[in-house]
């Protein structure tokens, strides 16, 4: 479903393992695209369609879609991200599949139905409201005071985020929304306010067969208040799976998925371990983006894919496994470095002293010399992204810090 294999800034997502991870197991994949045009953010994609049996564009027509499907006669549908995880639930529902169903399909994608979903569950959640006008997103800021965050309904990644410490922040946050688009090119009719969660940010990975949840990986987030952006991610490292911080992140995960009807395949949950305890942030019924499960695979031997693809077609080895915490061989992160400046970037002239580090495994160079840099405002516009591993956890962390150190004005040289 959906497999696009890049984003609009050149990472390669987790999409492009899927193919390969069930071929390995024996299953050739049929790609579906959701729709005929795809939104802006995949349109520099190409999918590796050497990976599947076949490529079929599902034009609206659901039942067309089903018999051009049926000579292949699916074992399991599966979202390739976020944009197919609506029509993913309609194909696995109309095809008598495993399936989550649609009846709390917009819990899924709505995040303002996903924060009333786990609310009605019990579980803790932030205050939020959908404001459709920007006289009650102001009233509603006003009320309830100190920091909140604005963000589109149905969106991904840190498009469009605002944190706003005024109800007149938060208007304009509201403005710029309003009218424009979100990452999928689908126009913004309402937004969500929520209030900030002060606390560390985590993501649970986890796989899923019949309601019975495994958690695959997990991940904590370093994040950093820089170009006037309170919270910008900036790192992301994998944590072991035992720990008491660890524990209640992942039964609070669970409890979620179960809030949310998520009782198969993959899903991705993003929460604050808060002085209250757990709190969801958000939540995706599919893989984790960021390619986070293939480093996970390369961390701890095994991933949130693998184990949705036994979820699906090894069920009696999902079952017979499920609960067993992920061993560490090699600690993981990504850092990403986050731009300051603006103008034509001539080069990186430290970018060397990072490739020497002891855990410096690969570079991604999104903003190339000669290319227009701007301040990085979000996860679309970072320059570079660093991949670190090694065996020893804290050279890990030690190279981090020193990324982070050199990271800076002087790390940018502009033509003059």
């Amino acid at each position: 479903m959906d497999t696009y294999e890049t984003a609009s800034h050149g990472v390669p997502q987790t999409a492009r393992h899927i193919a390969p991870a069930f071929r390995r197991a024996g299953f050739p994949c049929v790609r579906i695209q959701s729709s005929a045009e795809p939104p802006a953010v995949y349109r520099s994609s190409r999918p590796t369609l050497e990976n599947y049996a076949a490529n079929i564009v599902h034009d609206g027509d659901l039942d067309q879609t089903l018999k051009e499907l049926a000579p292949y006669r699916p074992v399991a549908v599966m979202a390739g991200g976020e944009y197919g995880v609506a029509f993913a639930d309609v194909l696995s529902e109309a095809l008598g599949l495993p399936s989550n169903g649609t009846r709390l399909s917009e819990a899924r994608r709505d995040k303002a139905a996903m924060a009333e979903a786990a609310r009605a569950a019990g579980l803790l959640t932030a205050r939020h409201l959908r404001a459709e006008n920007e006289a009650e997103l102001v009233d509603w800021h006003r009320e309830i005071g100190g920091r909140i965050v604005v963000k589109p309904m149905r969106s991904a990644g840190g498009d469009g985020v605002s944190f706003c410490d005024t109800p007149q922040e938060s208007a304009t946050a509201f403005r710029r929304l309003i009218g424009s688009d979100d990452i999928f090119s689908a126009p913004n009719t309402a937004v969500l306010a929520q209030e900030y969660l002060v606390g560390t940010e985590y993501i649970v990975n986890t796989a899923s067969l019949d309601g019975h949840h495994h958690a695959a990986e997990i991940w904590r987030s370093s994040r950093y208040s820089v170009n006037g952006i309170t919270d910008l991610s900036g790192a992301c490292y994998i944590v072991p799976r035992r720990g008491e911080v660890q524990d209640a992140l992942v039964q609070y995960a669970f409890d979620v998925l179960d809030a949310l009807g998520i009782r198969y395949g993959a899903a991705h949950v993003e929460l604050k371990m808060t002085p209250q305890g757990p709190c969801l942030i958000e939540a995706g019924a599919r893989l984790s983006g960021g390619d986070l499960p293939y480093y996970a695979q390369l961390a701890t031997g095994e991933s949130q894919l693998d184990w949705a693809v036994d979820a699906y077609v090894r069920p009696r080895r999902f079952l017979a496994r499920r609960g067993e915490p992920y061993a560490i061989d090699r600690f993981f992160a990504w850092v990403a470095l986050i731009s300051p400046v603006a103008g034509r970037l001539a080069g990186y002239p430290d970018l060397d002293r990072i490739k020497s580090m002891e855990s410096f495994r690969e570079v991604w160079e999104l903003v190339r010399p000669g290319d227009r840099i701007v301040p990085t405002m979000d996860d679309t516009t970072y320059p570079v992204i660093v991949n670190l591993m090694h065996e020893v956890e804290e050279i890990v962390h030690r190279d981090m810090g020193t990324i982070r150190y050199l990271d800076g004005v002087g790390f940018y040289e502009i033509e003059q």
